[in-house]
């Protein structure tokens, strides 16, 4: 029997961190052998933001340089860049014909970037007005409008089955499914399958920041990074946000220390974990051991990585050839559901 398609992408805008780590990539490399999996750099995606195109080069490379080094492996899985699948952008072009304005301006994340690129603090329903009345040199891209366009024909063009998403990717996925019906109910055919989200099983991993609040991310500037060195990684730790310590035995723990207590659960020995529980419960925890028993265990598992990253940061031919092979097997695939879509929509050669 074939294997179900599993697909992931990324956007090309920085580095990767814990929280990508624990959250997706190390699952990636779990089950990279028991899917037909499929990871790519997703750069066109990032020119809705990108504007430099020298470090968005730069940004896809590193990517590319930390899967290969966090362990995904381009004999098991099929590892490429959207842009070199020329595919993706012609189907981007004819699925836009069965999509419409209305259905995009209304989904929450455009309306959240928008807002921003456009600096409209309220969050009330008017951003559509803000848009087309909007007469600063501030401008929404068509791009940014139509993301969940491009992304609907990532999934479909390879007829993925499943696809990991975190909770503000959903609602693009249901969209994706949509496109699928309509697609396949407007023509009368039964060409793309409705894709669902990847369950990896148990409870989603939730990786905290060190500010306190909230889960780690590159807007909010609260990250540990793959690449961050032994001395970066220390002094991110140490300076993590604590409370005043505990006054009574077993008092609630405050969200600060709970996300300092969850990081180490996720990098540390349970024994471990245990005993900073317990000290914390009798009132004899001391923040700074701890912090420092953290980043001691987190550069046990990033510093391999960062190691691996510098040599293929440095190895452009073998990124070359990586990228080369898992375009070549992404395109076989992508061509194939192309000119199926092409036949079907009617635009069919003479002879």
């Amino acid at each position: 029997m074939s294997k179900e398609i599993v697909l992931s992408g990324i956007r090309a805008t920085g580095n990767l961190h814990l929280g990508n780590y624990f959250g997706a990539l190390s699952k990636f490399v779990r089950m990279q052998g028991d899917y037909d999996s499929m990871f790519f750099i997703a750069d066109l995606h990032a020119l809705t933001t990108a504007t430099d195109p020298d470090l968005l080069h730069a940004n896809v490379k590193n990517i590319i340089a930390e899967y290969l080094a966090a362990g995904l492996d381009p004999e098991k899985a099929t590892i490429f860049v959207q842009s070199d699948v020329p595919e993706i952008s012609e189907m981007y072009l004819l699925l836009n014909m069965h999509v419409g304005i209305g259905e995009l301006m209304r989904t929450a994340s455009f309306k959240d970037k928008a807002r921003k690129q456009l600096g409209i603090k309220s969050e009330g329903d008017d951003i559509e007005k803000e848009i087309i009345g909007n007469d600063s040199n501030k401008r929404v891209s068509a791009g940014l409008l139509t993301y969940p366009t491009l992304m609907a024909v990532d999934i479909l063009i390879q007829k993925a089955n499943k696809v990991p998403v975190g909770k503000d990717q959903e609602q693009h996925l249901e969209l994706t499914r949509r496109f699928a019906r309509r697609f396949n109910s407007f023509y009368g055919v039964d060409l793309f399958p409705e894709p669902t989200n990847f369950d990896f099983g148990g409870a989603p991993v939730k990786v905290p920041g060190l500010d306190g609040s909230g889960k780690m991310g590159k807007s909010e500037g609260n990250c540990i990074y793959l690449i961050d060195d032994e001395k970066t990684l220390r002094k991110k730790v140490m300076r993590a946000v604590t409370d005043e310590g505990p006054k009574t035995p077993n008092q609630p723990v405050s969200q600060p220390v709970e996300n300092l207590f969850t990081l180490l659960q996720l990098t540390s020995a349970p024994e471990i974990v245990q005993q900073y529980r317990d000290a914390y419960a009798d009132c004899s925890i001391r923040y700074g051991d701890l912090k420092k028993q953290l980043a001691e265990d987190i550069l046990k598992i990033t510093l391999p990585i960062r190691e691996r990253i510098l040599d293929l940061r440095n190895d452009d031919a073998t990124i070359a050839r990586i990228v080369k092979q898992g375009a070549e097997k992404a395109r076989e695939r992508a061509a194939k559901t192309l000119a199926e879509v092409r036949h079907i929509m009617g635009i069919r050669p003479f002879a």
